[in-house]
């Protein structure tokens, strides 16, 4: 797409494009952000220096022109906001124009300015700006999505090179607003828009697809290194989601639920999507309404999702039909949209209990104890009854135990009388055991079976699982539950073959990455 510059600027930007990504630089001192830069500048061509986070920024710009005089394939974007308008900066308009005004003069190609101080500057002032270097107009709402048209309307009266839109996402049906407004509105003009915030995830992945010019990434959104709230690191932006190749014939996959931060599904998914060769991305949606969500779904629109807690249950009447694993257990945890806009619910919960188990040993007959009686209770007893399996239920509250067991013509068993039967397999579908803690749902001596299958995943070695691999017992991870379960809602979204052993490594190794981040973080 040509970008619509002005005359005086456009021949430093016709000859390239510019890539979908710009590296949003921070840092108390401009040694930190340089150093930042130097490590990821091949990587991330694009960058915006924020000039605003440092005490004094005129007395940095010499060295960030030595670091773009060593560097010319880097394009550099001086950013200096002002307190008033969502930044840092606390000096006059004035000193804001002169800061702006010498980082082009560093090497900063672009220049961003914001709406309010535009408006309040002598339009002679902000034209001499922009003949010397090219100038995003831009405007933030902290707090909502709204009046989008209007609010470009009143930045078209100051001639800019890009019109810079950002909103903020309350809920899920704000970025559908953004991606509209983008559709429309940048046929005619060079925008760039995003929602900020958690719940404006989406946007910063699909804004380029609407037509935002680019989007902007942290250096690591982990770590306190966001420059806005909701910014994904420029690292998870090309690795993860594939910005480069996200485009009109993307498929839109997703995970939804609340909380959602955390959930490594978008590492799993992506990686399977890749490994496959299709044209597809998976995002993190975190779901406040689930109305808000079917509205992304009919609108963006979304072709499958996964659906996690609480909402496992609370989706059932909006699905169009569902199949017998989740009319059985009560919960649906895969969702497709079909080429005639129906959503039909499945359970791959199932397979994510019954695969690994059957990898190991014949499920048909074999004594199979479960802990709990929630959710991932419910799909392992039905499954395990549907091989003929013999299970025995085991929950703090005998009464869901005993409804459980009914239903599924299982059995209940009181603490008390565990060794009274040698088990096959104990399977913990519990939380017990989750977030790196020594807890654990039986005692030592109650551990007894032939294989110890936990469905907790985080972390990969649970207590139960040291001390059963310490009796000499076949052990499963969650992990692998995690995995198999997500294989086949991949099959039922894209018909192919999941790749199984490449989506339990990417995990596995995105599991180790977070423990070792949690043990810096308190060494």
């Amino acid at each position: 797409m040509a970008l619509a510059l002005s005359s005086t600027v456009a021949p430093r930007f016709l000859p390239m494009r510019l890539p979908k990504v710009c590296l949003a630089l921070s840092g108390d001192t401009v040694e930190d952000m340089l150093a930042t830069a130097e490590s990821m500048a091949q990587d991330n061509p694009f960058i915006e220096f924020r000039l605003d986070y440092l005490k004094q920024p005129l007395a940095a710009l010499p060295k960030i022109h030595r670091f773009l005089e060593t560097h010319q394939y880097v394009t550099a974007i001086g950013t200096c906001r002002r307190a008033d308008n969502g930044g840092k900066f606390k000096g006059s308009l004035a000193s804001q124009l002169d800061v702006l005004t010498k980082a082009h003069a560093a090497g900063c190609q672009i220049v961003d300015l914001e709406l309010q101080s535009a408006v309040k500057s002598k339009p002679e002032a902000i034209a001499r700006l922009r003949s010397r270097a090219g100038l995003i107009l831009s405007f933030h709402d902290f707090r909502a999505t709204r009046n989008l048209d209007e609010t470009l309307e009143k930045m078209l009266k100051i001639p800019a090179d890009f019109y810079k839109v950002v909103s903020t996402a309350t809920t899920l049906s704000d970025n559908v607003a953004m991606m509209k407004f983008l559709q429309t509105q940048s046929g005619s003009h060079a925008l760039i828009g995003l929602c900020m915030g958690e719940q404006g995830i989406m946007s910063r992945v699909l804004s380029v697809r609407a037509g935002s010019a680019f989007t902007f990434g942290a250096v690591d959104a982990n770590a306190g290194l966001k420059t806005a709230p909701g910014q994904v690191s420029a690292r998870d932006l090309r690795g993860i989601y594939r910005i480069e190749q996200v485009d009109a014939a993307t498929r839109i996959y997703g995970v939804a639920g609340d909380p959602i931060e955390h959930s490594l599904s978008p590492v799993i998914m992506n990686a399977a999507l890749r490994r496959e060769n299709v044209n597809g991305v998976y995002l993190p949606l975190h779901v406040k309404t689930l109305k808000s969500l079917i509205h992304c779904v009919r609108e963006i629109p979304l072709h499958g999702l996964s659906i996690t807690m609480p909402y496992k249950q609370a989706i059932l009447p909006y699905l169009d039909n569902t199949d017998a694993h989740t009319t059985k257990i009560g919960a649906c945890n895969t969702v497709v949209r079909g080429q005639d806009g129906k959503l039909y619910g499945f359970n791959t919960d199932i397979a994510g209990v019954v695969r690994p188990l059957e990898q190991r040993l014949s499920i048909e007959n074999a004594k199979v104890l479960v802990l709990g009686a929630g959710g991932a209770a419910r799909a392992a007893v039905f499954g395990l009854k549907e091989r003929g399996a013999e299970v025995w239920i085991l929950n703090r509250t005998a009464v869901k135990a005993q409804k459980l067991a009914r239903q599924a013509k299982a059995r209940t068993i009181k603490r008390a009388d565990l060794r009274k039967i040698a088990f096959d397999v104990i399977v913990n579908a519990t939380p017990v055991g989750m977030g790196n803690t020594r807890d654990c749902p039986l005692k030592d001596e109650e551990i007894q079976a032939r294989v110890v299958f936990d469905m907790v995943y985080d972390p990969v070695e649970t207590h139960l699982l040291q001390v059963a691999r310490a009796k000499g017992i076949s052990v499963i991870p969650g992990i692998e539950m995690f995995v198999q379960q997500a294989a086949r809602q991949f099959e039922i979204w894209t018909g192919k073959p999941a790749p199984a052993g490449d989506m339990l490594r990417v995990v596995t190794i995105a599991l180790q990455d977070r423990a070792a981040a949690q043990k810096q973080q308190k060494s």
